[in-house]
């Protein structure tokens, strides 16, 4: 019986990582895009590692062009610079846009075809900014909702065809690169952060909705709110 096939953006690390083993482990051939995956912890034999910065258009779509069959798409990979909005610089801008959301439509629209045959599924890792104001994160809250709107829009074109479409919106996230250019980190505190393995699990309640039924938006959130300085 050939396996389901998923393909993951964001997967060397944090929460793609995460979303990667949890679909090995429902029995997925995995694809996973990432720019170094010196440290995964993945071996299943299932997974195949694709080394690609999603900000080089040419060589993603490349890769996308070698791929003949999609029954779930997650694009995880982000990008996020924090500071005062004079503060963020022209290049670190250019960076946050075409990561957090001009990849995930390239890459979506390529796949289409492909999930339309499948009646698969697009999920894609949005943030609870994209629902919020964002002082000292203006840009990459105003990219994370325009990739939630993107999303809800998706939607309603391709549910005719069967495709389901999900934005899942975590909060703070500790053992995820996200945090590496602010001052700032989850708190280490017991239930003051998500683990990666949480928004996996979310995922993984969207692919097992019952059947005729789909999850189009999952917030999911610590019971706490509080962040440790560096």
């Amino acid at each position: 019986m050939e396996l389901k096939k998923a393909l993951v953006t964001g997967a060397s690390s944090g929460i793609g990582e995460a979303i990667a083993s949890m679909l090995l482990d429902e029995g997925f051939e995995v694809i996973g895009i990432g720019r170094n995956f010196a440290k995964s912890k993945i071996t299943n034999p299932n997974f195949t590692p694709v080394k690609c910065d999603v900000t080089d258009t040419s060589e993603l779509i490349r890769v996308l062009n070698g791929i003949s069959k999609t029954d779930v798409l997650v694009n995880c990979a982000g990008s996020a610079y924090y500071g005062l909005a004079e503060n963020v610089g022209t290049e670190e801008i250019t960076e946050m846009c075409r990561t957090d959301l001009e990849a995930p439509m390239v890459i979506t629209g390529k796949l289409l075809p492909k999930l339309r045959e499948s009646r698969g599924f697009v999920i894609n890792i949005c943030s609870v900014t994209s629902t919020r104001i964002n002082t000292h994160a203006a840009c990459y809250g105003a990219l994370k909702a325009a990739l939630r709107s993107y999303t809800r829009s998706l939607y309603e074109e391709v549910r005719k065809h069967g495709v389901k479409v999900c934005a899942v919106l975590p909060d703070l996230t500790s053992d995820t690169g996200l945090y590496r250019n602010a001052d700032f980190e989850p708190s280490s505190d017991e239930g003051c952060h998500l683990l990666p393995e949480d928004v996996a699990n979310a995922v993984k309640q969207i692919l097992n909705a019952s059947e005729g039924s789909v999850i189009t938006e999952l917030e999911i959130r610590p019971q706490q709110n509080k962040i440790s300085k560096k």
